[in-house]
């Protein structure tokens, strides 16, 4: 009666321990389910909505312009941001208001990408501190889940900001 027990408890602990194995492996290199807050990627991406965030094209270094990616906070490294890809390693960008009477400008430095929320007038992104390492990206937003009326693929970023550069026509 013991052994039986003993062994179906077993069993169960082995079978648990080999999903959690292959769930922990299918989160941290396919993708994973985020849940969005905040108002910064509006009206594209509203408060509480699901998506799925793809770990590939990370990994890959295939991440482009107009992407939505989620990434690590470079102030709080256990938050999570989620903002578009404006600019690339070695792209110029404008960081000056589109009514500033002076442009400023700035280059996107190696192994860096520049973010901004959709919702330019509320977020928090690569204007206020610069470009992240590629490295804190997480992941590639490649699908929304959650209102189910807006399920699909995202839409282009409503600032219409991303701009082709000389080397993106050739």
């Amino acid at each position: 009666m013991f052994r039986s027990v003993l062994g179906k408890t077993l069993g169960f602990v082995g079978y648990t321990v080999q999903y959690g194995c292959i769930a922990h492996c299918a989160f941290e290199y396919i993708g994973e389910f985020v849940v969005c807050s905040g108002p910064s990627m509006e009206p594209t991406i509203v408060n509480r909505d699901i998506v799925f965030s793809e770990r590939m094209s990370r990994q890959l270094f295939k991440i482009q312009k107009g992407d939505i990616i989620i990434a690590k906070s470079p102030f709080d490294p256990n938050m999570n941001i989620c903002k578009r890809v404006i600019g690339l390693e070695g792209d110029k960008i404008c960081t000056s208001s589109a009514s500033a009477l002076f442009k400023a400008h700035t280059y996107v430095p190696k192994g860096h990408v520049w973010l901004e929320g959709d919702n330019l007038r509320n977020s928090t992104d690569s204007r206020s501190y610069g470009p992240i390492p590629y490295a804190l990206i997480r992941g590639r937003v490649c699908l929304k889940l959650w209102p189910p009326n807006s399920f699909g693929t995202l839409s282009e970023s409503p600032t219409r900001k991303i701009i082709k550069t000389q080397s993106d026509s050739d």
